[in-house]
């Protein structure tokens, strides 16, 4: 297998230490960072995080601040999500659009002021284009990336890991909320949220320094809850629907071909740069739409996207894959048109070991 080369492009993260103690095999480039995407093997990371809890450096998902009077301003200009009734404390997942609706991004935006937001970024360059708005648009508002770097503890015994380290009142977080926990005299943004549908927390790591500290302190605590470190799971993910920027969903898409039009409020989302894009595909509706898909039989390794098939014509694509021990098949996210993309609809999908059978399902799994 080839190797990713060190270089300064590629950063390591605060808790890169902890990971490759814990013998991590295989990395992957998330925002010019080291993201660990397996440690035992796939299947085996997924069955420990559905009976267990891990320690994810997710590091990756960095920090755009929005700091000064036009902060909520600018924070509305990104999505189409409304965003006036949310309070500090919340944390909310926003499509980010451009000019013409296409995803840009699809983060989570914590609200720590009114005039303070901190959006936790999926795999994109997206720093430069809030910088490009808030230039253009001459705003009020400080962007940066602050040194702020999330580790997330997942899985059924997240709750009783986390109450070791912050104290029982960490137990009392709602989802999607966050609150102010001390770790050795560091205040710190915990928040029940996190890329797995097992429940657990994202931790806002502040300062580089605390890092290992932090992961050395849980990976004690749980040594007899049978802690182990991991990250997000490809097989876990696609059953319970979380898509995943850059590959199940790009530039060329809108919010409603993701299946995220409900959290697109545009008769309502003034100010935001893609509304009036939105607001016509809103009402026309879109023309393809992501599908959760079973598919039969053996499948290669998923490195770009397979076209499916409806009698000799391509009516969609296959964007993630994985054979999931749950349902008892290989389980997929696709793009699939609308003529082809009601439940119970059959088609193939053109591997490059052949043709598959593909099942079009209503739900995801999880």
């Amino acid at each position: 297998m080839a190797t990713i080369a060190p270089s300064r492009r590629i950063r390591r993260t605060p808790f890169t230490e902890g990971v490759e103690a814990a013998g991590v095999k295989v990395y992957t480039v998330y925002n010019h960072m080291l993201l660990p995407s397996v440690f035992r093997s796939v299947e085996e990371d997924y069955h420990h995080l559905k009976s267990a809890v891990q320690v994810w450096d997710v590091a990756v998902e960095r920090q755009i601040e929005l700091r000064g009077p036009d902060a909520a301003r600018l924070m509305q200009m990104l999505t189409p999500r409304d965003l006036r009734g949310m309070l500090p404390g919340q944390c909310y997942y926003v499509p980010i659009v451009d000019e013409t609706g296409g995803m840009l991004n699809d983060p989570v935006a914590l609200k720590l002021a009114e005039d303070r937001w901190w959006i936790s970024i999926a795999d994109s360059d997206l720093l430069l284009w809030v910088k490009g708005l808030a230039y253009g648009y001459r705003l009020d508002v400080l962007v940066d990336e602050p040194d702020v770097s999330p580790l997330a503890v997942q899985g059924p015994h997240a709750d009783e890991l986390m109450a070791r380290v912050f104290g029982d009142a960490v137990r009392a977080i709602k989802f999607f909320r966050f609150g102010w926990f001390d770790f050795q005299g560091v205040s710190m943004a915990v928040a029940r949220s996190g890329y797995s549908k097992q429940g657990g927390f994202e931790i806002y790591v502040d300062g580089t320094k605390n890092g290992m500290p932090l992961w050395n302190t849980l990976m004690e605590a749980g040594r007899d809850l049978d802690v182990h470190a991991g990250c997000p799971n490809l097989i876990e993910r696609i059953e319970g629907g979380l898509l995943s920027y850059g590959s199940d969903m790009t530039r060329e898409n809108t919010p409603h071909e993701c299946g995220l039009g409900k959290f697109c409020s545009t008769q309502t989302a003034i100010g935001c740069v893609g509304r009036d894009a939105l607001l016509r595909v809103a009402k026309e509706g879109p023309t393809q739409q992501i599908r959760p898909l079973e598919i039969e039989g053996d499948l290669p390794s998923l490195d770009t996207v397979w076209p499916l098939i409806a009698k000799g014509k391509r009516v969609g694509q296959v964007t993630s894959s994985a054979k999931s021990p749950m349902a008892g098949t290989n389980v997929a996210i696709g793009m699939v048109r609308m003529t082809h993309w009601d439940e119970g609809t059959t088609l193939d999908v053109d591997t490059p070991d052949g043709k598959r059978a593909v099942l079009v399902r209503e739900n995801f799994w999880i």
